[in-house]
């Protein structure tokens, strides 16, 4: 795995573009696709309750909550799939994560607004660790206190990208809007802290 050097900035950023084969994403996209049961939740956007630009399915290894954008999601188990991609991130990256945000981008008008993950289930600077299915995107990051720090990453399928330390803090991330795109899935894998 490569750490992404960022010019100004001691922030990790890790990567590994061919984390999963071409034939294995392609299946991997695939089997999520046809057997995750897909919601897509309304949030509040400008004084409006929307839907999401894009499904999605909350999965943990335990009954986990999670909030955000106005909504609580509660968790369905790892499906046999997210089990073996999640074991195969804790093998490579030494992390273990106890739950995932899946997201269905269904065509390039899916997409997601800038952000963080910085919840309060997450704890202070958080490590997230995305996989990508499908379709390539364009995945944006923007710097919350350098103006004109920002970095553009195309994420292809089967790649891996772990968002490290000062991530959460120091940056906002957005997959915006395309005009053509074919689907693809990602998988935000995270860590919900339990108290004791």
């Amino acid at each position: 795995m490569e750490r992404i050097p960022i010019i100004g900035s001691e922030d990790e950023l890790w990567f590994d573009e061919f984390f999963f084969d071409s034939a294995t994403a392609s299946k991997l996209l695939l089997d999520l696709r046809d057997r995750i049961s897909w919601i897509q939740p309304k949030i509040r956007m400008f004084g409006k309750w929307v839907d999401q630009p894009r499904l999605m399915s909350w999965q943990a290894e335990e009954k986990l909550h999670y909030s955000y954008s106005g909504i609580t999601l509660i968790a369905e188990p790892f499906s046999r799939e997210v089990a073996e991609i999640a074991s195969r991130i804790k093998e490579r990256t030494g992390f273990h994560f106890n739950s995932v945000l899946i997201n269905y981008y269904r065509d390039g008008q899916d997409s997601m607004g800038w952000h963080a993950d910085d919840e309060k289930e997450l704890g202070y600077d958080p490590i997230i660790a995305s996989v990508s299915f499908g379709a390539p995107r364009a995945f944006l990051l923007r710097h919350n206190h350098h103006k004109g720090m920002n970095l553009k990453l195309p994420l292809p399928s089967g790649s891996l990208l772990v968002m490290g330390k000062g991530m959460q803090i120091n940056w906002k991330h957005s997959l915006p809007k395309r005009k053509h795109s074919e689907p693809r899935i990602n998988l935000t894998f995270r860590k919900i802290l339990i108290a004791e």
